[in-house]
C-alpha cells in the first residue's frame, strides 16, 4: 500500500511508519495539517491516515477540504474521542473508518487493507457492495443475497449515492442536492423515496443496512 500519515505526535507516528514500512508498504508521513493537505492533494495514495487534533489545519477540516476538492481516497481517522457525536462529526466529514486511541497496530492495519480492497473493488468492476447488498451501475441490477430487488429511477438513485459513500453519514441536504441539484421538492419527498428503498432493501432481511440518524443524515452500512 502507499500510505499518506498525517499524525503530529511523533512517537505514535513513528511507531506506524516504522510498522507499515516494516511490512513492505510506502509511506509519506506529515506533522500538521497544512504539510498534510499538501501531499494529499499533490499525489496519488491508496489510504490516507488522518489524526483529528492537528495543528495548523484539524483533521475534520482536512477531510472535509479533500471531499470538496473531489478526492476519494479511503480516509480512516484517528481519534483520541469514542463518543458517538464524535465519530459522526468523523464520518459526516468524508471519513471511510475510524479508530480510537489508543489501539493496537494489527486493527489499523486490517481496518486500512479493508478500505482498500473496497476502493479496488469500487473503481476496478463497478460493482458496489455492501455487506450482502450489491448494485451494479452499469446493468442497475440491484441483489440483496440471492435476492433481486426492482427499485424506481429516485430510490435506485440514493441507494448507489449511499453505497459509494458507504459508511460514511450523508446529510440530509447533501443527499437531497445530490439528487435533485438546488431545486429539492418538499421536504416529506426524500422521506418517501426513503421509506420504498427502506422497505426493498431491509423488509425481508433480518439486518437492516438502511440507517436514519435523527436530525444529521442517513448511513447504508454492514456495521
Amino acid at each position: 500500500m502507499n500510505i499518506l500519515l498525517i499524525e503530529d505526535n511523533r512517537d505514535l507516528a513513528l511507531n506506524l511508519f516504522d510498522y507499515f514500512e516494516a511490512k513492505g508498504h510506502v509511506l509519506d508521513l506529515a506533522g500538521d495539517g497544512v504539510s498534510g493537505l499538501h501531499f494529499a492533494a499533490s499525489n496519488q495514495y491508496d489510504v490516507i491516515v488522518l489524526d483529528v487534533m492537528l495543528p495548523g489545519i484539524d483533521g475534520l477540516s482536512l477531510c472535509r477540504r479533500l471531499r470538496e476538492t473531489g478526492k476519494h481516497t479511503p480516509v480512516l481517522m484517528l481519534t483520541a474521542r469514542d463518543s458517538l457525536d464524535d465519530k459522526i462529526a468523523g464520518l459526516e466529514a468524508g471519513a471511510d473508518d475510524y479508530v480510537v486511541k489508543p489501539f493496537a497496530l494489527r486493527e489499523v492495519d486490517a481496518r486500512l487493507r479493508a478500505l482498500v480492497r473496497r476502493a479496488q473493488t469500487r473503481e476496478g468492476s463497478g460493482l458496489l457492495c455492501v455487506g450482502d447488498l450489491s448494485f451494479d451501475p452499469v446493468t442497475l441490477k440491484v441483489a440483496r443475497g440471492d435476492r433481486t430487488i426492482e427499485l424506481p429511477p429516485i430510490p435506485l438513485k440514493i441507494l448507489e449515492l449511499l453505497m459509494r459513500h458507504s459508511p460514511r453519514v450523508l446529510p440530509r441536504a447533501e443527499v437531497e442536492r445530490s439528487i435533485w441539484g438546488d431545486s429539492p421538492p418538499d421536504s416529506d419527498a426524500l422521506r418517501a423515496h426513503l421509506h420504498i428503498l427502506r422497505n426493498a432493501i431491509d423488509r425481508q432481511s433480518g439486518s437492516p443496512l438502511i440507517k436514519t440518524l435523527r436530525g444529521i443524515g442517513y448511513q447504508l452500512s454492514d456495521e
